[in-house]
């Protein structure tokens, strides 16, 4: 199953959760042609965000991707709270929360390099193209060293000043 981002930003923003849009989710919204197989988000760690993501994301079954059915795993604040990030199948798609991101940090040093977007059907923080190039440098992943020329492009067109005819 493919990234479902129109139901899951949704579901984060209608229940005020503070998260950021990464990742493939990211670059799309920045105008890139990219493939993603999950939605990306940078998360907040105070206690009422917890309680907020527990809440949004429980009636979807939020189980860890890639570990055998049947291990046991409790979707509840103090689970969220003894971890850092989540790489999540849930019954509306895969979904990783990343309390620390490489090249970028925890949710509060990565919200000055956010813009505030429409995208996929809801308004919501999304890190910047810089930001965003930033930290798939630092993943330093094949898959990422392709986004990033792209990523690089689309930024370089941005501020090309306008052709005078």
């Amino acid at each position: 199953m493919g990234p479902n981002f129109h139901e899951i930003l949704p579901l984060l923003v209608s229940h005020d959760v503070q998260f950021i849009v990464i990742g493939g989710g990211a670059a799309i919204v920045h105008g890139a042609a990219r493939m993603t197989y999950d939605v990306d988000v940078v998360y907040a760690r105070n206690a009422e965000n917890l309680g907020r993501l527990v809440a949004a994301l429980k009636p979807y079954k939020p189980y860890l991707r890639g570990v055998p059915l049947g291990l046991p795993f409790i979707w509840d604040q103090r689970t969220l709270q003894g971890g850092l990030n989540f790489t999540l199948t849930t019954t509306l798609g895969d979904l990783d929360l990343l309390a620390d991101v490489p090249g970028g940090g925890m949710y509060e040093q990565i919200v000055p390099f956010t813009v505030e977007l429409d995208a996929f059907g809801v308004r919501c923080l999304v890190v910047t193209l810089d930001m965003l190039i930033q930290m798939k440098r630092a993943a330093g992943r094949p898959k990422d060293m392709e986004t990033i020329a792209e990523l690089q492009n689309i930024l370089e067109n941005r501020r090309a000043p306008e052709p005078d005819f």
